[in-house]
């Protein structure tokens, strides 16, 4: 494990937001952070000594790494390594994973301990800048929502296109696609568990003391992006793929629309502040927009596969629908990355560099073509609907560890 020293500074750094957070493949909502706390006199009623102090130093070594990483995110050309050369984050998720077992021995049936401290964390998205709570299910919440985080920000770096040695242009590898691919189902496990077994256990009272950052609403919508960007990602290895059918690569991105439309309507109406929460409902705003311009696109070109006139009509109708679409998600896309914090779009790779070079050409050749056959000067239909198809991608199941031997005996 890599050395962290904490300096006096490094808190106030953390409380201000970010002025730039740099390129973004992937947005990771604001990291919160766990602030420090005094464990034994709490528990120094009940629980054996050594398994409070294993507890305590547990969480201080989180607190400290946790400050490292979003010092990180405010300063976004300091990625911060280990001595052993492995990321902070990387160590941080591990540190996390161990932490866990020994928490959940604070809420183990008929321990006595769930209400005694009062953990606190600085929120990112929510308008008070940090919630405390006497609850240890409100900890193991904010754990799985750190480590959904981290697991987003790793994703974030496999699909930042990289310049190969030999110099040629920026690009993502395949190998990365794919590793991404599997991070995202991660980070949408952590997130559907946190949902269905950890909000569902902590008290109503408890529930409405919680920051907007840990709504359920919050929740679902990051653990949609999730699945959304991982079937994004399908997608463009679909368009790679000779073998891939314009019949797969149209399943795919209706199924990556209804990802992103679940993301926007679990944020719909949430009390989201200036900053991280208004640039996140912009960035699935952008992403929900741009998936329905691929689909509108495969759903167009295989409609002008029928032979008869209102199969090619309907067919450009929905490519001028995906055309008009991927303008506005341009629009939304620049709105995104000039809100607060600041944020730059990487190099256009994967299934949109092929869309935004094919959209605007075929609509504008179907139009063209279908004039032709049909002579018509104009051509109006009703933009077809999309085909309905259940995302098949699925969260990788998580599950909450056991209780570490030492804390199931406290």
């Amino acid at each position: 494990m890599g050395c962290f020293n904490s300096k006096p500074s490094d808190a106030g750094a953390i409380r201000r937001r970010p002025g730039n957070i740099g390129e973004v493949a992937v947005f990771i909502p604001g990291l919160r952070v766990p602030e420090s706390l005094e464990l034994s006199q709490p528990l120094s009623d009940g629980l054996p000594r050594r398994l409070t102090e294993r507890l305590s130093a547990l969480r201080s070594r989180i607190v400290v790494m946790a400050a490292h990483e979003a010092l990180s995110v405010t300063r976004p050309r300091k990625r911060t390594f280990t001595q052993h050369g492995g990321s902070t984050s990387a160590d941080l998720l591990q540190a996390l994973e161990e932490y866990l077992p020994v928490l959940l021995g604070l809420v183990k049936e008929g321990s006595n301990f769930e209400d005694k401290i009062q953990f606190s964390w600085m929120n990112q998205e929510d308008d008070a800048e940090e919630t405390a709570l006497p609850s240890s299910w409100y900890e193991v919440l904010s754990v799985l929502h750190m480590m959904a985080m981290l697991r987003l920000s790793q994703a974030n770096s496999l699909l930042l296109p990289k310049t190969s040695l030999e110099g040629y242009h920026a690009k993502v590898s395949e190998d990365n696609k794919r590793a991404s691919v599997e991070i995202f189902l991660k980070a949408s496990g952590f997130l559907e568990c946190a949902i269905q077994h950890v909000l569902p256990r902590i008290s109503p009272e408890n529930r409405k003391g919680l920051p907007v950052d840990l709504s359920e609403g919050v929740l679902k919508a990051i653990c949609m992006q999730a699945l959304g960007q991982a079937i994004d990602v399908q997608l463009g290895l679909a368009i790679d793929s000779p073998k891939a059918t314009l019949a797969v690569k149209r399943r795919l991105a209706c199924e990556m629309v209804k990802c992103w439309q679940q993301a926007h309507e679990s944020m719909a109406d949430l009390p989201l502040i200036d900053s991280w929460g208004e640039k996140h409902r912009l960035f699935v705003k952008w992403k929900y927009i741009e998936a329905k311009a691929a689909a509108y696109y495969y759903h167009g070109l295989i409609l002008d596969e029928g032979n008869t006139e209102k199969s090619h009509r309907m067919a450009v109708a929905a490519l001028q629908s995906a055309e008009e679409l991927l303008k506005e998600s341009r629009d939304v896309a620049e709105a995104f990355h000039a809100a607060p914090p600041v944020s730059r779009s990487p190099p256009v790779c994967g299934s949109m560099k092929y869309l935004h070079d094919k959209i605007q050409k075929d609509s504008s050749c179907k139009v063209r073509i279908n004039k032709d056959l049909y002579s018509n000067d104009s051509i109006h239909e009703a933009v077809p609907a999309l085909p309905d198809f259940a995302v098949a991608l699925k969260p990788e199941e998580y599950r909450l560890p056991a209780v570490t031997v030492d804390a199931a005996n406290g």
